[in-house]
């Protein structure tokens, strides 16, 4: 997410810098014939201004918008899942889902080193097995507030750095569901505490690599339970759930091939604390048993290459696909992505 585009490079404006070689030329010879030359060209440095980003798929700026100015991006995603990695991180095969979604940041600026958002997110589920979700449903909504700390000049060593405060309020379905495939929601509080950091290197034929890396830990509350759940309780179930806390490292790299196109790339590290489940629920005779039960930690890996294509510097357009290369007790999706950036 290019969280405030190219408010986050509001540095002033600098000249090219060109470094100019000299050809030299060796004379051999009583005739003083040239027999060689050797020419090196000028090598230009690319300026921010004519660099043009749309941001990676999945790490999000540390930029903050200019205030009053607003940045919309919707995302569309096909979760697409036919295998899972066991804790031993074996992967094997399971009955094809396809969750399509998607999740829109609407941010304002509030002040220059202060943005808000809201993240609203909608889905549906496609099941080879079971039934299918009845129809769109509404996931979880996001709210969220990036404060700057810090902002790139390249004539120095800082990164842009940016403090990011998150809450996701449980509006999806979670419970009590007839259709497993309606549930789109968790049912907790999560807050969510990140460091967003950027900085751009030149790399030797004078073109920009941006470098983001992004850290987040999050923390869930307790949520009551009846009946089916998201969290797999059956029917009759009577109790609550504890989610593990979650940390994710995600570090990107963006190479603007020219001033519209850019080649992405993330690499994302999450490792999810256990979830542990306790309640009752019908026994096989009459009355209820008692459920005390662990869901264990998970952790993956993924890679997420994606092209960029920008028309101007206020809109652009990102494409491709998260993968999940290895973990434990995780599913191994493969997501293909679109986005489109749009700051005004």
């Amino acid at each position: 997410m290019e969280d405030a585009r190219h408010a986050s490079n509001s540095n002033p404006e600098f000249t090219m810098r060109v470094r100019n070689f000299v050809a030299c030329c060796a004379v051999v010879g009583l005739g003083a014939a040239p027999a060689g030359a050797l020419a090196e060209a000028a090598v230009s440095r690319q300026s921010l201004e004519d660099a043009w980003w749309t941001g990676p798929l999945l790490a999000a700026s540390p930029g903050t918008l200019p205030r009053g100015h607003f940045l919309v991006e919707p995302y569309l995603y096909d979760a697409m899942v036919d295998a899972r990695y066991d804790s031993a991180g074996k992967r094997h095969s399971v009955a094809r889902e396809n969750d399509f979604g998607s999740q829109s940041y609407i941010l304002y600026g509030l002040v220059d080193t202060m943005t808000l958002g809201i993240i609203p997110r909608f889905g549906y589920k496609d099941l080879s097995q079971g039934s299918n979700s009845s129809g769109v449903g509404v996931g979880d909504v996001t709210v969220q507030a990036a404060y700057r700390l810090t902002q790139f000049d390249d004539a120095g060593w800082l990164p842009a750095l940016s403090f990011v405060a998150a809450e996701t309020l449980p509006v999806g379905k979670y419970d009590r569901l007839h259709n497993g495939s309606d549930a789109f929601g968790a049912g907790t509080y999560t807050t969510a505490l990140s460091i967003y950091s950027q900085y751009y290197f030149w790399m030797p034929n004078g073109r920009i690599l941006r470098t983001r890396l992004d850290l987040t830990q999050s923390w869930s509350t307790d949520v009551d339970l009846r009946d089916a759940s998201v969290y797999g309780t059956p029917d009759g179930f009577r109790g609550h759930a504890s989610p593990g806390n979650s940390s994710i490292v995600n570090l990107a790299f963006e190479y603007s091939m020219t001033r519209n196109w850019v080649a992405a790339l993330d690499l994302i590290y999450e490792h999810d604390g256990s979830t542990r489940i306790v309640g009752q629920q019908p026994g096989t005779a009459a009355g209820m048993v008692d459920i005390h039960a662990q869901s264990g930690t998970s952790q993956s890996f993924a890679l997420a290459p994606a092209i960029e294509y920008n028309w101007t510097g206020n809109v652009g357009i990102i494409v491709g696909a998260k993968v999940v290369t290895s973990g434990h007790d995780t599913a191994a999706a493969v997501i293909p992505v679109a986005a489109l950036n749009m700051v005004f």
